[in-house]
């Protein structure tokens, strides 16, 4: 069972790392066709079992997982069993056990913390990073959208593009935002 617990842990440290939550279909897409670990009607069905099962929390559009699995080492060529995916065991179970054998009680469990935001990444030596604060009010202001919520899109464009920087990140979420890039150029300036 800790086999089966910690293959999950796995998987759900490598599809969050970076973010605190993500829609079911970007778990789907990273566990198909990102990772190529399950077809993808069955990363459906993984995702769904992971929910049901308590290893995933929240709504399809802002799912967490249940733990702070980001300790979890990952050794090189692991891949995990896809039957652990398509019929996980209950979080509660390995908690439950895992409390057993705890000495003394957590004082602040990872299932009680808030969610972090994501950050984007950026780069050092970027003279253009500095100004990615101001850039991102400027679209949230102009675009009507909240703060958080362009950051997010900033972030997703980020992971699916993989070497764009922070700023151009943003300045896609712009143009995507209907912008005047112009404007967007000289926020950058």
């Amino acid at each position: 069972m800790e086999n089966d617990a910690e293959d999950i842990r796995r998987v759900l440290a490598i599809c969050f790392r970076g973010e605190s939550e993500l829609d079911a279909l970007d778990i789907e897409r990273i566990l198909s066709l990102d990772m190529g670990w399950l077809k993808p009607e069955e990363a459906t069905t993984a995702v769904q079992a992971m929910i049901k099962t308590g290893w995933l929390v929240g709504g399809q559009e802002e799912l967490s997982p249940a733990g702070d699995f980001s300790a979890s080492s990952t050794p090189l060529g692991w891949y995990p069993r896809p039957q652990r995916l398509l019929n996980p065991v209950s979080f509660s179970q390995i908690s439950a056990s895992e409390d057993e054998v705890q000495t003394k009680p957590v004082e602040n469990t990872p299932v009680q913390q808030a969610p972090v935001p994501a950050q984007l990444k950026q780069e050092a030596n970027d003279p253009r990073a500095a100004t990615t604060r101001r850039l991102l009010k400027y679209i949230a202001r102009s675009s009507g959208l909240e703060i958080d919520e362009v950051q997010r899109r900033a972030t997703r464009k980020q992971r699916a593009l993989v070497h764009v920087t922070g700023w151009m990140a943003l300045a896609l979420v712009a143009r995507d935002q209907g912008l005047d890039m112009e404007s967007v150029i000289q926020a950058l300036s």
